[in-house]
């Protein structure tokens, strides 16, 4: 009867897939067809629930997963992935309470959040009923992820909804006029893009794009492990064999893969896919063999038509034909060659072929970065990879590209108005960031409102994985080299221990201290070096280790538990640990040395070992290298990351990151040892950590950015791609945005923030304005002297307790606050906070009316704040933050409590009325949160002002957060306004980044 009743509801759900339906009289109908007598009652349908890991549990999650993400299903106005609706799912299916409650249980709404996606309006052509009208290749990589690779439903859901976005946004594959979609994917480092672009070229392909070239990174061994992942989890088995006998050696001379021994785990459609009524994958590349000149088999680029009275495009001929498929290296010999070949194709077919150009790192060797002061007549000049591409483009007119990047600012940089380049003017989509990734969250404490001195490993990011490289005592590189050694004996006992061994079949260490290959080989001999004297084998070794585990190891893996709270197997002391190490020491040293090089300009250093972490058993070794190591090249494993690379390009530090990643099994075991006090320049340090911190908030900062207005108003969108330029933010100057930063032809005007807090960046940093700034304020210290209030939080949830702090406050009418703001002088001339000016300008009725303001100037409760009076008011209490060399800003400002206090009194602004008292708010009301900030270098005005209890002014940055009612918008809700400049290039704004 179970059997039966799977049977039923399998039927049931794929007649409904697409939308859910009354349930019951279905379920009925269906059993009275094929199982007479069945017991389909709820009783029966609970009882079946209770087995979370059976295939009814499993069908089910399938199927509510898929309603769950789907985006505009048109049966539902609630947002994907809420209870709502969930619950409009169920209210169609018509059930009840308790089976409402029993579903819940056995499979919650994921919660994840959703893809974001800027876009210009297109035509809708791939709707979830076209796509699934010719699914083959979809279905079938799909249920690889869920059968071999047991991604969860939720995964798969999230990764359907995001392909769909990129494909229903390309051209109509059969549409009569060409259309050339350019667009860009952004994901994180190391988070899974492949896995994403592996589900469009899917898509595409079903719905009838015939040749797809994928652009695979610049290394054979980059190209050759996307290709063997396409071939393994998509082109399928029986598309690589073609017919040939796998059981008959003789046959499979020339296939690739014949001696891979992960054979068994490629995908298998069952039959050449022709036999099932769909259309095989001929691949014109293989692991081993990059694109080659076709010569006489140039027909290999042909497609038959069935019709040859229609275009090939025509659904009678697309249909019909193969697909192509090319995974090319970004190497101008070889793009070359492709590019000859497709030349000596009748024009007239190329003009016809819907082909896809995906392009993994797009930001690399893309994007055309020869200096526009070089070009000649209005002519652009090219270098070599974007010249191809552009031709690859121009050659092919119904091609479109898909970009992706975990840097995008190189892109988005590039020029819109020229129609040959890749700037993505069609749509841009941001990846969330991925269930159990481990990222810039998992190694910096932001926004954390525990005060520095009572952070610890339990509540610091920062002090659970992130070590100084540097001590009092000298360099840690011995103390890294133990962490990596002691590290994988913890996986060795946790594989011993009932965790599955998958996670731990690579165990690495990165080394990045510079670019220079004659730099390796000194890094590579010292490291050796340390290794055979650190003495693994001896009682001072094991004492040393020891030692580290109990301070180090066994402290931060107690602390921290995996998302789904299981605690992970840890040794209760070092004895039980000393066997793992000794197998440990001797995974590290096999083949004789613990360290491999990776460095040079081609491939020739990856084949003196085996570094594919896909087809080699077990890689544990110490990674030396640079840029070759920076960039696509994922390193598996890795749990200890040595790093001290300085560079003034955010995307190049940021694809440095490659401690980033999946970590599954081991996150508490992750250590970064990073530089705090790097040279930079002649005579200049840099903070590495915090170079970090800042790019990815300023990357963070972008995704937020793209979140808040990818909102459609009034049906159209409020942002384009060709409007994202001015959005990108830069928290240090020294750290460009990318090597080469163009805004073509959109300035930023105007950004409306209702109920969002705005924080100017761009602090001037030279005595005399900083003293005219802060003069400025003079009228507000003297309305803020002599109050003091009593500021209450909410209740923490987990304690119960209400917190508070002390301030000084008063209420600013809003003519005198412009009058403050406008005459501020910034480092920038005002560039970045005259959007936000514009925008509080209009708030005097012309958009929308704030009567007041609530300034609250916090004050500081700690044994060592200092309190000073300011141009002869207050006191006030002093604020410390850092600014590192070159840069004007000092990152966040407010304190998160601060910040939480005045986004709860915006929140709960209700009455209409003004209200007096600092716990409530009207709607009419806003909120500055305003500090008094000096340099955190600054010890001498600091002790000054403890001496005297007077700060002079010049030593003091008057800086605020703005937090404007969120009644403060129009009834348009549109919260950006561009200006259009001239897009010829004597209009160009040109950043120079020579300096």
């Amino acid at each position: 009867m179970p059997d039966q009743l799977l049977e039923i509801h399998t039927a049931v759900l794929g007649a409904m897939a697409l939308r859910p339906k009354a349930f019951a009289p279905r379920a009925r109908t269906e059993a009275e067809d094929e199982y007479p007598g069945a017991d389909i009652s709820d009783d029966a349908f609970r009882a079946g629930l209770e087995d979370t890991s059976g295939p009814l549990v499993a069908l089910w999650r399938r199927t509510l997963a898929q309603w769950d993400f789907t985006e505009r299903p048109g049966w539902s106005a609630h947002p994907p992935r809420t209870d709502e609706r969930r619950a409009d799912a169920y209210a169609r299916l018509c059930f009840d309470y308790d089976l409402r409650k029993a579903l819940d249980l056995a499979a919650p709404v994921s919660k994840v959040p959703g893809i974001v996606t800027i876009s210009r309006e297109f035509t809708p052509w791939y709707s979830r009923s076209a796509a699934d009208s010719r699914a083959f290749y979809w279905p079938a990589y799909e249920n690889y992820l869920r059968e071999t690779k047991h991604w969860d439903e939720s995964a798969i859901a999230s990764l359907d909804a995001a392909s769909h976005a990129v494909v229903e946004r390309l051209a109509d594959p059969t549409r009569e006029t060409a259309y050339p979609a350019r667009g860009l994917v952004v994901g994180y480092v190391q988070s899974g893009k492949t896995a994403n672009f592996t589900g469009v070229t899917a898509k595409a392909v079903d719905a009838g794009y015939r040749l797809v070239i994928i652009l695979g990174g610049t290394l054979n061994l980059l190209r050759g492990q996307t290709q063997r992942r396409i071939d393994m989890e998509l082109v399928g088995r029986e598309n690589i064999l073609r017919g040939a006998d796998p059981a008959d050696p003789g046959t499979l001379v020339d296939v690739d893969y014949q001696d891979d021994e992960d054979w068994p785990e490629f995908l298998s459609h069952g039959d050449r896919p022709s036999a099932l009524g769909s259309f095989e994958i001929d691949r014109l590349t293989r692991q081993d063999k990059d694109y080659q000149s076709l010569n006489e088999g140039i027909r290999a680029l042909e497609f038959d038509k069935r019709d040859r009275d229609l275009p090939l495009y025509a659904p009678e001929n697309l249909h019909r034909s193969a697909a192509r498929l090319a995974v090319v290296k970004k190497n101008k010999s070889v793009l070359t060659r492709l590019v000859k070949d497709l030349r000596r194709i009748d024009r007239r077919l190329l003009d016809q072929i819907p082909a896809l150009i995906i392009d993994d790192e797009s930001d690399q060797a893309s994007v055309n970065t020869t200096d526009p002061k070089k070009w000649e007549a209005g002519e652009v000049t090219r270098t070599a990879i974007n010249g191809l591409i552009s031709e690859l483009l121009t050659l092919l007119p119904r091609a479109q590209y898909v970009g992706y990047t975990a840097t995008p600012f190189a892109n988005v940089f590039v020029d819109p108005s020229d129609e040959a380049d890749i700037f993505p003017r069609d749509f841009l989509i941001s990846l969330p960031r991925p269930v159990g990734y481990m990222g810039v969250q998992d190694f910096h404490d932001l926004d954390s409102s525990v005060p520095q001195d009572e952070r610890t490993v339990a509540n610091s990011q920062e002090k659970a994985h992130v070590r100084d490289i540097r001590e009092a005592t000298g360099d840690r590189l011995q103390e890294a080299v133990d962490a990596f050694i002691l590290s994988g004996a913890i996986k060795l006992y946790r594989a011993d221990h009932g965790v599955p061994e998958g996670p731990f079949r690579h165990h690495t260490m990165l080394v990045h201290e510079s670019v220079r290959t004659n730099d390796h080989s000194q890094l590579a001999l010292r490291i050796n070096t340390v290794w055979h004297q650190a003495g693994y084998t001896s009682q001072a070794g094991h004492a040393r280790l020891e030692a580290l585990y109990d301070s180090d190891f066994r402290e931060v893996s107690s602390s921290r538990a995996p998302a789904d709270g299981t605690p992970l197997p840890c040794p209760t002391s070092y004895d039980d640990l000393k066997p793992y190490v000794s197998r440990a020491r001797q995974l590290i040293n096999s083949g004789g040395e613990p360290v491999v090089i990776v460095n040079g300009d081609t491939d020739r250093y990856f084949s003196q070992i085996d570094l594919d972490f896909d087809r080699t058993p077990h890689v544990w070794k110490i990674l030396v290298g640079g840029t070759k190591l920076s960039r696509g090249f994922t390193v598996e494993g890795l749990t200890v990351t040595y790093y001290r690379r300085t560079t003034q390009q955010a995307d190049t530090l940021m694809q440095m990151g490659r401690w980033f990643g999946f970590r599954p099994n081991y996150q508490d075991l992750v250590r970064l040892y990073i530089g705090r006090e790097e040279p930079f320049g002649r005579s200049k340090t840099v903070d590495l950590y915090e170079a970090f911190e800042a790019i990815c908030q300023d990357e963070e900062d972008f995704r937020a950015e793209l979140s808040r207005y990818a909102e459609l108003v009034d049906g159209k969108p409020q942002v384009t791609p060709a409007q994202i330029p001015p959005l990108v933010s830069q928290h240090l100057p020294w750290v460009k945005p990318s090597a080469r930063n163009k805004m073509f032809n959109a300035e930023l005007v105007e950004v409306r923030s209702p109920g969002e807090p705005i924080e100017p960046l761009a602090y001037p940093m030279d005595a005399n304005t900083v003293r005219a700034n802060t003069e400025r304020w003079r009228p507000v210290l003297r309305a803020l002297d002599g109050s003091l209030s009593t500021c209450r939080l909410l209740p923490d949830t987990t304690t119960s307790l209400t917190r508070s702090f002390q301030a000084s406050t008063t209420v600013l009418p809003h003519a005198e606050l412009l009058g403050v703001l406008g005459g501020l002088e910034w480092a920038d001339g005002g560039l970045r906070f005259g959007p936000h000016l514009t925008y509080l300008a209009q708030l005097d009725g012309r958009l929308a009316k704030v009567d007041d303001w609530l300034v609250v100037a916090p004050r500081r409760t700690e044994k060592r704040s200092i309190d000073a009076r300011l141009l002869d008011h207050g006191p006030f209490s002093l604020f410390r933050r850092k600014i590192q060399d070159n840069r004007s800003s000092f990152g966040r400002i407010s304190g998160k409590e601060h910040r939480d206090y005045a986004m709860h009194l915006i929140a709960s602004a209700q009455s209409a009325a003004p209200v007096d008292t600092t716990d409530v708010l009207g709607p009419h009301r806003g909120v500055v949160l305003l500090y008094p900030v000096v340099e955190a270098e600054t010890d001498e005005a600091v002790r000054a002002a403890a001496a005297s209890g007077t700060v002079n002014p010049a030593d003091v940055t008057m800086a605020f957060t703005i937090v404007p009612p969120k009644s403060a918008i129009d009834t348009k809700r549109q919260l950006l306004r561009f200006r259009t400049k001239n897009s010829n290039r004597s209009g160009d704004v040109v950043v120079d980044t020579s300096q």
